[in-house]
């Protein structure tokens, strides 16, 4: 019976590791989405877009939750100059993680 509940007990662990890698790689694919539709408002393209895509991704492993890629976006739509508000770039993250997560599902 202990070999039961210890095999079922591993079972858990493994899916739990399994959701925490996927939500960690629909996370990813949202902020890469997120970064590129950012770049493309800003004028960016290719190795600078590119760039501006990981400086965004990057920025939010600072603090746990999206704080810290928020702040880092918004200065950079300040000094740039550029037209996009806070509801705007909430409904983008919402729409990105909805893609992302189908991406991440269907495995492209």
């Amino acid at each position: 019976m202990t070999d039961a509940f210890q095999d079922r007990e591993k079972g858990f662990e493994r899916k739990f590791q399994l959701d925490k890698d996927q939500e960690f790689k629909v996370q990813s694919r949202r902020d890469k989405l997120f970064g590129h539709w950012l770049a493309k408002c800003f004028g960016m393209s290719g190795d600078e877009a590119e760039t501006y895509v990981i400086d965004v991704i990057d920025s939010n492993f600072e603090k746990p939750g999206d704080d810290d890629m928020l702040d880092k976006v918004k200065a950079d739509i300040a000094a740039k100059g550029v037209s996009i508000d806070d509801s705007e770039l909430n409904t983008k993250l919402s729409e990105f993680m909805a893609e992302a997560h189908k991406q991440v599902i269907e495995g492209a």
